[in-house]
């Protein structure tokens, strides 16, 4: 068979192959970049957050964003969303005309103690969740319902976690003690069962609809983040719930 020149390709496809070559790596790159962004935003927000310290949409975009404005809005949003979920705090505009900021507990709680004076994540974050599991279990969440969850997350009832201590001490006596839980024995359970609720300092600073929209928007954010579970594993992952 005799030997053929391939046929010259003109600019225009030339540059069409060439584009659909680079735009994936493109739009890989501005995500990484503004991945990069978000994680720097929540680091430098969550440095303010122990000493109450005001902030700016100026200190922010010097600081996290390298002055990239363009990008600001999806950032700053991203992160929020992250602290708020995450972490259990919430950044706040006190000052709209020159967007100042501060940080505080989600759902209104006033509740904002942080491990070794200040290292490791909000432990308003945790609270968040177990009032949230309680409300979502009939005001009534089984110990072992509670620790499954949490569970779940890498913070185990027998095991230091290393932003919220010692989860057992935490649930069962530092909270009880500041009056945000319950611990109780269920009445009239053989075997001895425990159960966690709500009490009068919970309702003070939040209400159940603040944690129904709370856990709502956990589930919200799981469900972009992990492909769908099939119907099977969807059913079991209720039932364990």
């Amino acid at each position: 068979m005799p030997w053929r020149l391939a046929p010259v390709k003109s600019e225009s496809t030339f540059q069409e192959e060439m584009c659909c070559g680079l735009i994936p790596g493109i739009a890989l790159m501005v995500e990484m970049t503004l991945n990069e962004m978000v994680a720097n935003l929540i680091k430098f927000l969550l440095l303010k957050y122990p000493a109450k310290e005001l902030t700016s949409q100026v200190k922010m975009l010097k600081k996290a964003l390298r002055d990239n404005q363009e990008h600001f809005p999806a950032v700053f949003s991203q992160a929020s969303q992250c602290l708020q979920l995450v972490c259990g705090v919430e950044v706040k505009k006190v000052e709209p005309r020159e967007h100042i900021y501060i940080m505080v507990p989600t759902m209104g709680l006033t509740y904002d103690v942080m491990l070794n004076s200040g290292q490791g994540l909000p432990r308003a974050s945790l609270l968040v969740l177990v009032l949230s599991l309680i409300m979502w279990n009939a005001d009534h969440a089984p110990e072992e319902k509670v620790w499954g969850a949490l569970s779940r997350m890498g913070v185990c009832v027998k095991s230091e976690h290393c932003n919220f201590g010692e989860p057992r001490e935490l649930l069962t006596h530092t909270w009880v003690q500041e009056g945000y839980l319950a611990y109780r024995q269920v009445p009239d359970s053989h075997p001895a069962r425990s159960e966690f609720l709500w009490v009068p300092q919970a309702y003070a600073e939040t209400s159940k609809w603040e944690a129904m929209a709370f856990l709502l928007r956990v589930k919200q954010r799981a469900l972009r983040a992990f492909p769908p579970l099939s119907t099977e594993a969807a059913r079991e992952e209720d039932e364990a719930a």
